[in-house]
């Protein structure tokens, strides 16, 4: 596109951890265009998670599950606010958005769209980038990037972290996630304490924390069964951590991709989900895709361990199909072959 914008909208309508690996888009256009103002349409439940970045004027926040109505009035809203709009998806409602924001637009089309579907969003958008498989979030993102003419910024950005803690003062501790989603991606209790237990005898205290919410404390009291303090904290005191932990252990969730982000030696218990989209982008990004399948693989900062079965990864909701389903492959992930990888991550 020719010319300087001097506002941008980025959309991002989909979880936690996909609008974390929008932000080296985000900050990719801020590079570019650093007097532009950016600002993100993202759900409320989660906007935290770009919490103070210093790419982003503003955060548009919509429900999750809008009404027509509510949908409607955001697109009077939008309508003609920007010079540019981007939709990080290919949705009908993101790229409808989009449509709404801005003259120029740019997005991502799949072939998965019916045929007139596909049609119609490639008369929306100028731009256009095709959903490739098996490629990483990250690289998918920065395409975007590349169709704009911008140069690439490969750098995830996370909330900005609390000045201090109220858990701990000093570094000397590992941090301990232990809570997904969904059930399929679950480790076990018994893994995590025989964790603790490795931890604590190389002179390693465990921090666990979790998020807000009742579900999440019950499920932790049941992993953890008196064996730590549980700490249920909100992104900044989370970010502050990350920054000062001596290694963070934890499942496929937006917590690890953040831990990856700060920093921080990161430590990946991967089951169904395919590493070579999902895996925990490493500062300075990856030298190479991450392999589908390993028992350990590190790429920079980051640790990604698995129990390779042949069915590695099906990407599928557990052995049962469905987000309460457990996953073969993570319940018989052993404690020793985490133990290995955080022993690698702390030397």
């Amino acid at each position: 596109m020719a010319g300087n914008p001097s506002r941008i909208l980025v959309i991002s309508l989909r979880r936690i951890g996909d609008l974390l690996l929008t932000t080296p888009l985000i900050r990719s256009l801020h590079r570019a265009w650093p007097n532009a103002e950016i600002d993100v349409l993202v759900f409320a439940n989660t906007a935290g998670i770009v919490e103070g970045n210093p790419d982003i004027d503003r955060v548009i926040a919509m429900p999750p599950r809008p009404t027509l109505g509510q949908s409607a009035r955001l697109f009077s809203r939008l309508w003609r606010q920007y010079d540019i709009a981007v939709s990080t998806q290919s949705g009908d409602r993101p790229t409808a958005f989009a449509f709404a924001a801005a003259p120029f637009r740019t997005g991502v089309t799949t072939d998965d769209d019916p045929w007139l579907a596909r049609v119609l969003k490639r008369l929306v958008l100028q731009k256009n980038v095709r959903a490739a498989d098996k490629l990483h979030r990250v690289e998918q993102m920065l395409r975007l990037a590349d169709v704009l003419d911008v140069p690439r910024v490969p750098e995830l950005v996370g909330p900005k972290a609390a000045p201090n803690s109220h858990i701990v003062d000093g570094g000397n501790f590992a941090l301990v996630h232990a809570t997904p989603m969904f059930a399929y991606k679950e480790w076990t209790p018994q893994g995590w304490r025989a964790l603790a237990s490795g931890l604590a005898q190389r002179g390693l205290p465990v921090v666990a924390i979790g998020g807000p919410g009742d579900s999440e404390r019950r499920y932790l009291d049941a992993v953890w069964n008196g064996v730590t303090a549980i700490h249920q904290v909100e992104w900044p005191e989370m970010m502050h951590l990350l920054k000062r932990a001596c290694v963070y252990i934890g499942p496929d969730t937006s917590v690890t991709h953040l831990a990856a982000a700060a920093g921080c030696p990161t430590v990946a218990l991967f089951g169904p989900t395919d590493p070579r989209v999902w895996g925990p982008w490493p500062i300075g990004g990856l030298a190479a895709p991450w392999d589908a399948s390993a028992t350990v693989q590190n790429q920079g900062n980051v640790w990604i361990v698995q129990n390779p079965l042949p069915c590695m990864p099906c990407t599928l909701e557990g052995c049962e199909r469905n987000i309460r389903s457990r996953s073969a492959c993570l319940d018989e992930l052993t404690p020793d072959r985490v133990l290995a990888a955080v022993g690698q991550a702390l030397a």
